[in-house]
């Protein structure tokens, strides 16, 4: 084929972002779903951290002396989320997506689990990932909007703090079986992550209401009055990933008037275990 893989470095933004956005929109444009990014300029913000974060590994594929392909591993915690994967539309269908997966998971070695989210009418990434060796484990529905109704009573939501991490990891570690407590702290950085409180003690935290965060509840009331309190604690639309086995959470969000904008799947190789509580997944897992 001509191609040759490489590490990606922040020179990389321009050409890495307008892969990204091309192969996105016209998977998006192609199947009917909303766009992933309204312009380049979006795909750009996604980007950038990607390549500058030490611990966000990235793997370009170039051909003829031009990106055409990109991929990405994240490496800050136990377990490994991959993507996002992206291939210029102009060279699909020639194994460049292939190539660049099998390159991010050669980095894996022998860690506890690897997983992904992809979305389920993309048939092409499903059949890939299904060959390396990921099995499907929760399908997904992402949703957004702002909640109908205001926060509980008795529980205070509010930014997270680099004292909350301790409580957070614990809690996660309890519920999903691993703690995610570097991404947080990337999180409580950039300030996007948010906990509940009940008389002081954290019962609910996410790293941030997007595609890019997950969240982890003791129980459903918890989770519901962490997404209620965002009216107190931020202004933008909240999109979550909702697992679709959770009937009573979707028609939830359904009756808080959150809209449905399309179906994904999340993918594990290695350690996988159940969530207990309530849980929402990131767009790495």
């Amino acid at each position: 084929m001509g191609v040759e893989l490489r590490e990606a470095t922040p020179d990389d933004l321009e050409e890495c972002s307008q892969v990204i956005f091309a192969a996105f929109t016209q998977l998006d444009e192609q199947h009917g779903f909303p766009r992933d990014f309204a312009s380049v300029v979006e795909a750009v913000e996604l980007t950038r951290p990607l390549l500058h974060h030490p611990l966000i590994a990235g793997v370009l594929a170039e051909k003829d002396g031009r990106v055409v392909g990109c991929n990405f591993l994240d490496e800050r915690d136990a377990i490994r989320g991959v993507g996002p994967t992206a291939v210029d539309p102009r060279v699909q269908g020639r194994g460049i997506g292939r190539l660049l997966s099998e390159a991010v998971l050669g980095r894996c070695g022998r860690v506890r689990g690897v997983r992904l989210t992809q979305d389920a009418y993309n048939v092409r990434s499903l059949a890939l990932y299904a060959s390396l060796g990921f099995d499907v484990k929760e399908a997904l529905v992402f949703v957004e909007g702002r909640p109908a109704s205001g926060p509980v009573a008795g529980v205070e939501v509010r930014p997270a703090e680099v004292a909350d991490l301790d409580a957070c990891a614990s809690l996660c570690h309890e519920l999903l079986g691993e703690h995610r407590r570097g991404e947080l702290a990337d999180a409580v950085a950039a300030r996007t992550a948010l906990v509940a409180t009940r008389a002081g003690r954290v019962v609910s935290y996410t790293s941030g209401f997007n595609l890019f965060g997950h969240a982890v509840a003791r129980g459903e009331a918890d989770m519901r009055a962490l997404v209620l309190g965002v009216y107190d604690a931020v202004s933008d639309p909240i999109g979550l990933l909702v697992p679709t086995r959770r009937a009573d959470t979707l028609r939830w969000c359904l009756g808080q008037r959150l809209r449905l904008l399309k179906p994904m799947t999340l993918m594990a190789r290695g350690f996988y275990r159940r969530p207990a509580g309530s849980w929402f997944p990131s767009v790495m897992y």
